[in-house]
């Protein structure tokens, strides 16, 4: 087996009996543009995005699951709060970090010129894909195993449930004596029936921010997540 495909499977501590399983899950779209191109067993790459798609659903039950047994008298607010701050991009690339998935990406080198391989959305979304290879390739033991081990630590950072962003701005706000952050809904992208709400929130002394997403809560979210970055810095 390829030697950067041997450090992703010492890292993950499983071994693959599908070696090009894991190839399509370290393989970026702008790779397969390249004429030519094949993967461990000479097919022609297929990029992750399918694999990323099964990743997803994985990692998602397995740390609802962990969060379930671990805080028993956490309401469902509670948990969804976790549960959120654990799927996040920030954590996918953290663990991407750790197996060194940076590393063993394959892209073009335009992709990679562009920093890429530092790309934090770039590494999540491989890192669900390697779980979906897992998953694919060895079931939802297998994949739920290394979802344990790397992020039960990340589990254990928190003692209390994480804040979303509208909760901690306006407790930041609130703190410093300043009015409520305010909302404003200044329209709609893309198709109708499948739109993208653009929202902006103002708070007094900061220029306004807007944030965007698939309903009003999540682009709210956003816009708050965005604030909360200017106004800590």
């Amino acid at each position: 087996m390829d030697p950067r495909l041997n450090d992703i499977c010492r890292a993950l501590d499983y071994r693959f009996r599908q070696p090009d399983m894991l190839e399509e899950a370290l393989t970026h779209s702008s790779a397969c543009l390249v004429r030519g191109r094949g993967g461990v067993s000479g097919k022609p790459r297929a990029a992750y995005e399918r694999l990323e798609f099964l990743g997803d659903r994985v990692l998602g039950l397995a740390v609802a699951e962990m969060l379930f047994f671990r805080f028993p008298q956490e309401n469902e607010g509670a948990l969804a709060r976790r549960h959120a701050a654990l799927v996040r991009r920030e954590a996918l690339a953290r663990v991407a970090m750790i197996l060194g998935l940076d590393s063993a990406l394959v892209m073009s080198k335009g992709e990679e010129d562009s920093g890429g391989r530092q790309n934090p959305t770039m590494l999540a979304d491989a890192c669900e894909a390697i779980l979906g290879a897992v998953y694919a390739d060895g079931g939802l033991e297998a994949a739920v195993t290394i979802v344990r081990r790397h992020w039960e630590p990340m589990m254990a950072e928190s003692v209390t449930p994480p804040k979303d962003a509208k909760t901690a701005l306006q407790e930041w706000a609130q703190g410093r004596g300043k009015p409520l952050p305010a909302y404003q809904t200044l329209g709609m992208e893309g198709p109708q029936h499948d739109p993208i709400f653009l929202i902006s929130v103002t708070v007094e002394g900061f220029e306004p921010v807007t944030g965007r997403g698939a309903s009003k809560r999540v682009a709210e979210q956003a816009a708050a997540t965005a604030m909360l970055e200017k106004v800590t810095k």
